[in-house]
This record gives C-alpha cells, structure tokens and sequence, in this order.
C-alpha cells in the first residue's frame, strides 16, 4: 500500500519556521554539551563533476531537534549543492499514518524536497517495511535495493533480517558491479563503541566476509545515536551517523575502534566523491564543523 504524501506547506512558511527555531537555539544560554557555531561551517566540493550527498541518520522524530538539524542541512545545501540524501534507518518513529509521514518526514526536509533531492533510505529497527512502497523514500517497493551515481554505487541493505535472499542477491550485486566505487549503508553498524548498542557481530559474520571479497569501499550505518569515524577495518571506512534527530550523549565507550567520536550533539554528513577521492565533512546541530577528511579508493593510483 503506498502512503500518499500529504500536501506540503509552502516553502518561505518553513524556511521562516526553521530559522527562526535555529535562531532560537543560538540564542539560548549554551547547553553544556553542544558545540559551539564554527565559523568555517560547511566548506564547497572540490571536483567540478563530483558526486555529492547527504548522510542522515535516526531522523523521524518531529520534534525540534529533527527541524534544527534540517535547517542546518538546508544551509549546507547552499554552499555544498547535494544532489540526493540516503538514510540510514529509523525513518518514522512511531505510527506511520500519513500524517506522521507528513510531521516527521515531508515537512523537516520540504525544502530539499522543494529543491528536487531525492531520497534513499535504508530500513531501521524502528520502521515498518511498508515504508518500501512510500515514494520519497526512493527504495522502490524493495527492502534491499541498489542504484548508481555516475561511477558509484550504492547498497542500501535491510540489517533487520539479513535472510538468504539478501545474502545472495548482496553477492551477485557485488559480483556484477564494474563501479569505481562501492558503497554500503544500513541500520546497524558492524563495528561501534556504543556503549548501548555496539557492534552487531552476528551481522558481520554475514556480510563483512561480502565487502572484503568484492571491494567494498565505504559503509554508512545508524542507530547509535551519535557520530561515529571507525579505524579502517580490514581495509573498509566505517562510518556511524545515527544522530539526526536523537542523541545519546556520552556513549561513546574509549577503545581501540574510534578515530573520530561526537556524541554530544545532533549531526548530518557531507560527502563528496571525486574521482578517487571521497571526502567528508560532519556537521553538528549548530553548525560545527565536527569532522572531516579525506578517503582513498582501495587500488587507487596516486592522487
């Protein structure tokens, strides 16, 4: 059954809405956790032909922090022009009438839509797979599915049932790509030093031995609340950025897994790919530049 979209408000509504609920927060007294505004904020691609997009994760609140977190990724836009956005699960807390799709999807995100970014999600614990047949979520009528952007591609996974079907449909996917770049992104993470949930070890069994063998390049996952930069596992880049609406501050565990760790505030993906470069940037809430980089393609000359 597909979920209609409900009529979105106009946009200048919003966007007066989202500024001024930014506004808002900057103007408070500091929360103790938050990070600061960095004055650099979002930096522009550097590739003229460039694949660029947006990472969110964990975001079908509806709530204050989902809009302030949209209103940054918005202004981003404005500097960083994404082009699509994937998400990492937990798309819709909650009930899933068309009127929540509407509260906690639509109308957060209604001037990237407005603007023509197209969406691609991945499913979360907290999602029904009906959300397969909902349009804006680009997936097609599919659980797992793959598509790809110029010499990229992407495999949006189901982690909440990894069943045969998928193991084999992942391989020959894997098997059959002659992209320069393969990337993967789900809800559970692999590896994680979350102190909640962390790695999800019976699902690394499964699909890690895949990515290694064919050459996966970058894996995107969710559902730690927080933003997460793993150490380069067996030659993959890990990344966690289940923080797009909800927070678990401080749980982030110290070990030997973290490169990079941002737990104390909401936070969204920039990322580009350009040629055999991809780089990152993660931005907070508030508009910080938390982290950023650079990532080589496996097998790639010298840049």
């Amino acid at each position: 059954m597909t979920v209609p979209v409900t009529r979105l408000a106009p946009a200048l509504c919003l966007l007066m809405v989202m500024t001024s609920a930014a506004a808002a927060v900057v103007g408070q007294a500091p929360r103790p956790a938050a990070t600061a505004p960095d004055a650099m904020a979002a930096r522009p691609p550097i590739g003229q032909d460039s694949v660029n997009f947006l990472v969110l994760g964990d975001t079908g609140t509806g709530d204050r922090a989902q809009y302030e977190v949209a209103a940054q990724a918005w202004k981003a836009h404005q500097v960083f022009p994404y082009e699509f956005a994937i998400m990492l699960g937990d798309n819709i807390y909650g009930q899933e009438r068309p009127q929540d799709f509407a509260r906690n999807f639509e109308r957060p995100y209604q001037l990237l839509l407005d603007a023509g970014i197209s969406f691609h999600a991945a499913l979360g614990n907290h999602d029904s797979p009906n959300q397969r047949y909902y349009k804006p979520f680009g997936m097609g009528g599919q659980r797992f599915y793959t598509y790809q952007k110029q010499d990229v591609r992407f495999y949006a996974l189901d982690s909440n049932y990894m069943d045969k079907d998928q193991q084999t449909w992942l391989e020959q996917a894997l098997a059959g790509s002659g992209a320069k770049w393969n990337i993967a992104y789900f809800h559970h993470p692999i590896y994680s030093s979350g102190g909640r949930h962390g790695s999800e070890l019976d699902l690394r069994a499964i699909v890690e031995p895949l990515f290694v063998k064919y050459g996966v390049d970058v894996v995107f996952a969710g559902h730690e609340h927080f933003y997460e930069r793993l150490k380069p596992q067996k030659g993959i880049h890990y990344f966690t950025a289940g923080g797009g609406a909800k927070l678990r501050s401080g749980d982030i565990r110290a070990g030997g897994l973290t490169a990079k760790g941002f737990d104390t505030d909401r936070s969204f993906m920039l990322v580009e790919i350009d040629g055999d470069v991809l780089r990152f940037q993660t931005i907070s809430r508030l508009g910080a530049v938390v982290d950023s980089g650079e990532v080589v393609r496996q097998g790639a000359g010298p840049v």
